[in-house]
């Protein structure tokens, strides 16, 4: 395959909006194909390489750019279907993101409606009762109320941590919001609003958020591979290749 168009390393960075040297960096990195060399050692570019780099700009969008790098870099070493798991592996995971998100949400509302349930003892229960009960490590409740997402009181005399049924709802939504990979700031304002309010009004809203920025993020990456299959379509046979010889120097 030859390319009609030649193309310089400057020309290919206006098109995305980065260095010169940034581009010979994508070369190196096998993000772009092989670029032909001019008798002085000058780097000649083409449709192809354009193409790649469109297409690897797409990618980076919705799939990040360490995943994207490698989509690109394992196709350029001749490993199509290598290539193609990669991009099979992010939508897997971000499926799995919904389902987890799903799971959550169903769980939260359970949780935050229903009232708090009777603890197994009347006086409260201390920590390690309630690290027990959920199937975490004390230090893990330890640093959710470092954090301000727990507050139970204190027996008087010896000073534990006494958790009322109020505290271990709490602590029931922090580790079920952080086995979904919330964060500590996004958990706080449900937890708040909670306490407020006694409603789930807030958790729903953060829910949804989360909802709507994963399907955002599903259509940055049918973009990605949209661009990705334009590369494959028009280049498929040169960018598996490996070395200059298949991309001509026009």
């Amino acid at each position: 395959m030859t390319n009609d168009r030649r193309l310089r390393p400057v020309d290919l960075a206006r098109l995305a909006g980065v260095s010169a040297q940034q581009i010979r960096n994508y070369e190196d990195a096998g993000v772009l194909p092989p670029a032909a060399r001019t008798p002085s050692g000058y780097r000649v570019f083409g449709e192809a390489h354009r193409c790649a780099l469109l297409a690897y700009r797409a990618l980076m969008r919705g799939y990040g750019p360490v995943t994207a790098a490698g989509i690109m870099r394992t196709l350029h070493a001749g490993d199509v279907p290598g290539a193609l798991a990669l991009v099979d592996a992010a939508h897997a995971a971000l499926h799995e993101e919904r389902v987890s998100l799903r799971a959550a949400s169903e769980a939260l509302e359970l949780l935050a409606l229903e009232p708090p349930a009777p603890l197994p003892r009347s006086g409260g229960l201390r920590i390690g009762e309630v690290a027990a009960l959920l199937g975490v490590r004390t230090s893990a409740l330890r640093v959710w109320e470092g954090a301000g997402l727990l507050t139970p009181g204190r027996e008087r005399g010896t000073g534990y941590r006494i958790y009322e049924p109020a505290d271990v709802r709490d602590a029931r939504l922090v580790h079920t919001l952080r086995r979904s990979h919330y964060l500590f700031d996004q958990i706080r304002p449900v937890l708040e609003g909670l306490r407020r309010e006694g409603s789930s009004a807030a958790l729903r809203a953060a829910v949804a958020a989360r909802g709507q920025a994963l399907t955002a993020r599903s259509r940055v990456m049918i973009e990605g591979a949209g661009a990705l299959h334009t590369y494959l379509d028009r280049f498929g046979a040169a960018a598996a290749a490996t070395g200059p010889a298949a991309y001509g120097q026009g």
